[in-house]
């Protein structure tokens, strides 16, 4: 297939480079990093792809989520370029990445876990997203219903916290992987340590992204474990990985995003099933 591919250079977009590559894919990317810009594509380029994935987005973590509103609603530009111009190349088949930011903050509150399931999300009243992030992911996965009634069969993906061996230390999972390898102690922990996440490990990540293409899988859909993991008890399984127990000391003024987001994982589940667990992948991130 000819394929574009945005966002190449990300966490997410060079691991699904390097699967396309192994599947013998013909693909192009842009990514800024390498000096392309998305939204300068979208406007100019016609070039008709097989498949076009859009993995271009400015998140940066929790502190880019929460520190920086407006940059990060820079997305709602991207996106909706995006749309526009698969319409205008007709581009017969496209993947979005929506996120699980996109689900009500009413729902990830603290108390019993809510696994949430695609249809949470409810167009005509969806509830309020987790920052502007969230609204703009929102917004993308509604825009996407244009670009389908166009003629382009969009998969549209949820994916939950995923993490591997070479994520940006701005995301938890390698903050604490260092904080281990270095034996850190007292083990620092954002929040009150009790709210939890729903780890995916990158490759079953990308194996669920190529499983849904291949299956013309439409979506919404969650790619996630549907295992709640506290943060505290996330800090006990790295820590014990490098072989010490160290005091946790919680940060209560650190940015901490909802207190819950936990995935029902049931129709990606048909499928896709993951293959690595968190244990294993922390084990692989330890030694990489």
């Amino acid at each position: 297939m000819r394929v574009l591919l945005t966002g190449s250079a990300g966490f997410v977009g060079r691991h699904l480079h390097r699967a396309f590559d192994a599947r013998g894919d013909d693909v192009t990317t842009c990514d800024l990093a390498d000096g392309q810009d998305a939204l300068d594509l979208f406007r100019s380029d016609d070039t008709r792809y097989d498949l076009a994935i859009h993995c271009a987005a400015v998140v940066g973590g929790r502190a880019s989520i929460d520190g920086s509103p407006l940059g990060v609603a820079t997305n709602l530009a991207l996106d909706s370029w995006y749309m526009r111009w698969l319409v205008r190349t007709r581009t017969p088949r496209a993947g979005y990445f929506s996120s699980s930011a996109a689900y009500p903050v009413a729902l990830q509150q603290p108390g019993e876990v809510r696994r949430l399931c695609e249809d949470d999300i409810d167009y005509e009243q969806p509830g309020r997203p987790d920052a502007s992030y969230g609204l703009a992911k929102l917004a993308g996965e509604q825009l996407c219903q244009y670009a389908a009634a166009e003629g382009t069969r969009m998969t549209v993906l949820r994916p939950f916290s995923g993490y591997g061996e070479d994520q940006d230390e701005a995301y938890p999972f390698p903050a604490f992987i260092r904080r281990a390898r270095e034996r850190q102690d007292p083990f620092e922990v954002w929040g009150s340590g009790d709210s939890t996440r729903d780890w995916i490990h990158i490759s079953d990540l990308i194996g669920a992204t190529l499983a849904a293409v291949d299956q013309d899988v439409t979506g919404p859909v969650n790619l996630g474990t549907g295992r709640a993991t506290s943060f505290d008890q996330l800090a006990g399984l790295v820590t014990e990985a490098a072989g010490y127990r160290p005091q946790l000391k919680h940060l209560a003024a650190a940015p901490q995003g909802v207190h819950h987001r936990v995935c029902d994982p049931s129709r990606m589940l048909a499928f896709y099933t993951p293959r690595v667990s968190l244990e294993q992948g922390i084990q692989r991130a330890m030694v990489a």
